[in-house]
């Protein structure tokens, strides 16, 4: 029996103390990669938390981006430089994602909007915005636009989602909803430990091959290298993997609201539909083009999902008409391009 007990005693000890370790190996982790890796924008105060903007060049109006599901400032590397060149932009990590501290909840699309306007006033940014929303980011621009009509010059979506995939979700999309909250949270823990950490430290030494999802590793793999450092380093912490499934978590409520809102009906919007998307999603992006009479559906031939990543000078002429018709009519009553349906080649 005490022999036993010794046993259970020295197991004890020897996980307290394994675990003491790995909480050590993470502090210094996350010590070193805020040495290394600033925030490249600034933090501005939205109430109890702060979010990160990324600012660069100057003119009206200014061009708004946000991210997918998952996604921060940096998947705009290859759009927000260009842009930049012609006007002001500003992309931005929503709170609990890239260099943004973490929100209350629920982190529902209405939140979200609410967050982004007192962020753009805090910091001085004044509107008119164009509104660049690619995936779940695409929802924020047409809550925003419906609660800002005043404030908005014109929407680009990029390949956005569409509220019926959530309030209509089918019997494997609701399995797969939960399968990403549990495996999210998971995760989060793990992370805490420095089990990411470890991970991603093993990837950039090419020592284990990345098992995340196909298509997240493929985007990664379009981004400039010299990002992935930072990109590992965000996604070694707790924070990003717990606000993706409280955003989850939110999304029946989220595209509730967004079902419900409107934009104002003159308003100038440019849909872009991904080359691979299927018919219903091509369907109902042509849908969301028509519900302004200033609206456009291209399709992006040769593009996937991030099609930021894929052909990003489709999406810069689409910003980049936007504002030059803007700037001709000298505001946001003038004519537009009527409703219609194209393709790019």
């Amino acid at each position: 029996m005490l022999i036993f007990l010794w046993t259970i005693v020295g197991l004890g000890a020897g996980v307290a103390v394994l675990l003491l370790a790995a909480v050590t190996y993470q502090a210094i982790g996350r010590a070193r990669d805020r040495r290394r890796f600033p925030p490249p924008g600034r933090l501005v105060p939205v109430g109890g938390h702060r979010l990160h903007l990324l600012e660069a060049g100057a003119g009206e109006p200014a061009v708004i981006f946000d991210a997918g599901l998952p996604g921060t400032s940096l998947g705009w590397c290859y759009v927000q430089p260009a842009v930049a060149e012609f006007t002001r932009t500003v992309s931005y990590d929503r709170a609990g994602l890239g260099w943004s501290e973490r929100g209350p909840r629920p982190r529902t699309t209405r939140q979200i909007v609410t967050e982004l306007r007192a962020a753009l006033t805090n910091a001085g940014i004044a509107p008119p915005y164009v509104l660049v929303g690619h995936s779940f980011g695409g929802f924020t621009a047409r809550l925003f636009a419906h609660s800002y009509p005043e404030d908005v010059a014109g929407i680009v979506l990029v390949d956005s989602i569409h509220p019926r995939e959530w309030l209509e979700p089918d019997a494997e999309t609701q399995r797969k909803v939960l399968l990403g909250i549990r495996l999210a949270r998971r995760t989060a823990a793990l992370a805490r430990l420095g089990a990411m950490r470890f991970y991603f430290w093993l990837i950039a030494r090419r020592a284990v091959q990345p098992t995340a999802p196909s298509e997240w590793v493929a985007s990664l793999q379009k981004m400039p290298r010299e990002l992935l450092p930072a990109l590992r380093a965000l996604w070694s912490e707790a924070k990003p993997y717990l606000t993706v499934a409280d955003q989850i978590e939110a999304l029946h409520a989220s595209a509730a609201q967004v079902a419900e809102a409107d934009a104002p009906r003159d308003l100038p919007l440019i849909v872009l539909s991904a080359g691979n998307a299927d018919a219903r999603r091509l369907r109902d992006a042509a849908a969301i083009a028509k519900r302004s009479s200033r609206g456009v559906h291209l399709l992006a031939h040769g593009s996937g999902h991030w099609i930021q990543l894929d052909q990003p000078e489709l999406i810069i002429a689409a910003i980049r008409q936007i504002v030059e018709q803007y700037r001709q009519t000298g505001g946001l009553q003038a004519p537009y391009i009527q409703s219609k349906s194209e393709i790019v080649h």
